[in-house]
Order: structure tokens, then C-alpha cells, then sequence
């Protein structure tokens, strides 16, 4: 996949270009927001809210919860499970590419960039418990003001550090993540 990003679009960094540049706006505690990161943040929270609305409300959000939780008792309750799971991977790759987008508006776009979230992706869903999609919500909350924090201590290469400590911590402390009950 690599390889064609390449091959199509090269391997210059990419960006969007901003028609106006506005002004960081100050917030309390010195902290700076950029207009875009809030349109990313309201983006963001549109589609956390319409997905929490969909699996709760919908046929369809039902059936997508009553298959991860058993897929052989969604089966005999009537439930088209391969269906299910055609529209579960339609909706997380619409989602991906959602995010992708929205992490581009903030950064410069290179074809190596996904192995920049790896880590930080598996420490969010194990911090927030596997399979608990507001766990991993909670996770990469939790992870991305960690490694923002960690800037004021360290260079910002070691981000992906302080999320694989942070991962390896909870590894030895809760294996089973925050949501996950008892180890």
C-alpha cells in the first residue's frame, strides 16, 4: 500500500493549503488552539456522537453490538452476521478515512506516516480495554495528553516512547486495560 502512495503521489510531503492564515487563540494555562484544530475537535466529536447514536438507536447499531458481544447467538436470533460485518468494516474505514483527513488539515501528509500512530493506536486500546470502543476513546484521550505533556520534559521525538511506556505499564499493572475488570 506504501508503495503505491508512492508510486501515485510521490514521496514529498503534502499539505493542505489554508486559503487564511488566522492567529493561534490563547487559552488559560498558556495554552494555544489553532482554528483548524477546532474545527478538527468539533469534527471529531460530530461523528463520536453520530457513531454513539447508530450503535445504540439503530437496527443496525444493534445487530453490529449483539454480533461482536456473540456472534454464534446473533447468528441463531435471526442476525445476518456476514452483513453486519460488511457494513462494520464499511463504517471503520469510512471512519479511518475521516481521520485521516482531519489529521491531515493539522499536518504535512508523507506516505510514512501511519507508522507514526502505531503505537499510540495499540496503547489507546489496550489502555481503554480491547473491544470497548469508549474505552479506546478514553485511551487516546489519555494517550494524546500524555505525549502532548511529555513535550514540556522531552524532545518531541520521544512521543511514541511515552506512549509505549504508558502501554507496557498498564500491560504489567491491568492487562485486561481500565474498562476490562480484574485482572
Amino acid at each position: 500500500l506504501r508503495m503505491i502512495i508512492l508510486i501515485l503521489w510521490g514521496a514529498d510531503s503534502l499539505f493542505y493549503r489554508p486559503g487564511v492564515l488566522r492567529p493561534a487563540i490563547d487559552l488559560p494555562l498558556n495554552v494555544k488552539i489553532r482554528p483548524d484544530q477546532i474545527f478538527i475537535l468539533v469534527a471529531v466529536t460530530v461523528l463520536i456522537v453520530t457513531l454513539h447514536l447508530f450503535l445504540k438507536n439503530s437496527k443496525m447499531g444493534k445487530a453490529m453490538r449483539a454480533t461482536a458481544d456473540n456472534t454464534d447467538l446473533a447468528l441463531v436470533s435471526g442476525i445476518n452476521t456476514e452483513r453486519i460485518i460488511i457494513w462494520t468494516w464499511g463504517i471503520g474505514g469510512a471512519l479511518a478515512a475521516a481521520g485521516g483527513i482531519l489529521y491531515g488539515i493539522d499536518v504535512q501528509l508523507h506516505p510514512y506516516m501511519g507508522w507514526n500512530f502505531l503505537i499510540p493506536i495499540f496503547a489507546a486500546t489496550i489502555l481503554g480495554t480491547i473491544g470497548n470502543m469508549y474505552g479506546a476513546l478514553v485511551g487516546g484521550f489519555v494517550i494524546g495528553v500524555a505525549q502532548q505533556m511529555s513535550t514540556a520534559f522531552l524532545m518531541p521525538t520521544y512521543k511514541p516512547a511515552v506512549a509505549f511506556v504508558i502501554m507496557v505499564l498498564i500491560l504489567l499493572i491491568r492487562p485486561k486495560g481500565i474498562f476490562g475488570g480484574s485482572s
